[in-house]
């Protein structure tokens, strides 16, 4: 469940923001450009489509796979729902910070195709998605530590575990054991050694959101559409 909606949230926000690349490639910018729009307004408008279309499938995946968490074994309490649809909510806002900045460069049907296919044969691996990050080598682990889509992961991942993780303390599982599953699982994440707190995790996330946002703006207002 984690891992399907860690990598959602990125993958989608990219296909949904094709059309801001696909409108430049088959010249229905231009259709755009002579209308009374303003350029800020127009830019704001792909930001927000594809914010929304994004939230409401990675939304609509968060339900199926509640459903199924239901069926076979329910241990998530009311705080832990509420912090996912958080973590959603702030994961796909990074995801489509960062696909409109890079499909902001993009103008053909090949560029897409090739990002397209990098995004999502790539991002899930080093969001540590596909495989858990202390798997890797620790060389690699450091690397991956300044990406803040890893930490995304992990707090999705902590949100949907968190009550079952409990449940087996309860049920008498030494606490070791269960700090070595979280390592194991990348509920835990050690940034050069020191463990990385849940509060630190939502600040790196918030902030590199808001510095995505920030490039996005200054890109649209330092450089022109050819039309």
């Amino acid at each position: 469940m984690s891992s399907i909606l860690a990598v959602s949230c990125v993958t989608v926000a990219f296909c949904s923001n094709f059309l801001m690349v696909q409108d430049k490639a088959n010249g229905t910018i231009r259709d755009l450009r002579i209308s009374p729009v303003k350029s800020a307004t127009l830019s704001l408008s792909y930001y927000v489509a594809t914010l929304l279309s994004t939230l409401i499938i990675c939304f609509a995946a968060t339900g199926i796979c509640l459903t199924y968490v239901a069926i076979v074994g329910w241990y998530m309490s009311l705080a832990d729902i509420f912090f996912l649809f958080l973590d959603i909510l702030l994961l796909v806002l990074f995801g489509t910070a960062l696909s409109s900045i890079i499909n902001f460069f993009l103008s053909t049907q090949g560029q897409i195709s090739a990002v397209g296919t990098i995004i999502s044969a790539g991002y899930g691996f080093i969001c540590g998605a596909y495989m858990p990050i202390s798997s890797f080598g620790e060389g690699l682990q450091k690397i991956i530590s300044f990406l803040p889509g890893t930490y995304g992961t992990s707090l999705i991942r902590n949100h949907t575990m968190q009550g079952a993780l409990a449940e087996m303390q309860n049920q008498g599982i030494p606490t070791e054991v269960i700090e070595k599953l979280k390592d194991s699982l990348d509920c835990n994440l050690y940034f050069f050694g020191s463990q990385v707190n849940i509060g630190t995790m939502y600040m790196i996330l918030g902030i590199t959101i808001l510095v995505l946002i920030g490039i996005y703006i200054l890109l649209n207002k330092s450089k022109k559409y050819n039309c």
